[in-house]
């Protein structure tokens, strides 16, 4: 195994630098992509990759493409470097990097899954997001006709990058707060295992969130729209799975 770290940053300056600290006192070196942030994040970027030249490169995209486009561009870009499998965790502080040894010993393992950190919150966490989450969760299980995907949602997992980046070559995912969700479902419809990992999840330091309630929630649910007819032309493969398993 090959691992390095994706990172997607749209204006996260005050937070990301200490996120990068993390992944790399934990021996992994970073794809930092810069979302189109603004000139004082992207410098602040700038900074953490001229001054870890051997362990963190920098992807910058001219434009806001959304979490979405810039994990897509991130991936793609670990994959051309050699690397066989990538870590995803956000530039926002939500995450504690001192769980990334445990998610790297099951990615170890298990090379061939996908491992996907299931959030344990804190008090930090909006009541109603957290709630809100469990409708994503529904829909989830019914798009795939299993419980395997605890959390769909969370942005801390590891991705093996052949068959993740064959998907992203293939099929038209979503690019903004969809993406996480759909590229699950989208590898355990084509046969990827899961691997599920509790992990502690705070909300972010710098307060920012960029999740639009009115847009991302209507891209999630045409999201769940696309998602419920696909199951339904792969209704006999997944029940077949549900049955040999």
């Amino acid at each position: 195994m090959k691992v390095c770290a994706v990172i997607p940053v749209y204006n996260h300056g005050e937070a990301v630098g200490a996120v990068v600290g993390g992944v790399r006192a934990q021996g992994l070196p970073c794809v930092l992509v810069d979302d189109g942030s603004e000139p004082g994040c992207a410098a602040v970027l700038d900074a953490l990759a001229e001054g870890d030249r051997s362990g963190i490169e920098l992807v910058r995209l001219p434009e806001n493409q959304g979490k979405g486009g810039a994990m897509m561009a991130g991936l793609r870009a670990a994959k051309e470097r050699g690397f066989s499998h990538a870590l995803q965790i956000d530039a926002d502080g939500q995450h504690d990097t001192s769980d990334i040894p445990r998610f790297l010993h099951l990615a170890e393992q298990s090379p061939e899954k996908l491992i996907c950190g299931t959030p344990v919150y804190d008090a930090s966490v909006p009541k109603g997001r957290l709630y809100g989450r469990y409708a994503t969760h529904i829909w989830v299980w019914i798009n795939t006709l299993s419980f395997t995907i605890r959390d769909s949602m969370c942005g801390f997992r590891v991705y093996p990058l052949e068959p993740t980046v064959q998907l992203l070559d293939t099929v038209k995912l979503g690019k903004r707060m969809d993406f996480d969700v759909e590229v699950l479902v989208r590898l355990f419809w084509r046969g990827m295992g899961i691997v599920n990992n509790p992990t502690p999840v705070r909300y972010p330091s710098d307060g920012i969130s960029h999740f639009d309630v009115l847009w991302d929630n209507v891209r999630i649910s045409r999201m769940h729209a696309r998602l419920f007819l696909g199951m339904l032309v792969r209704l006999p493969l997944l029940l077949w799975r549900k049955v040999t398993a």
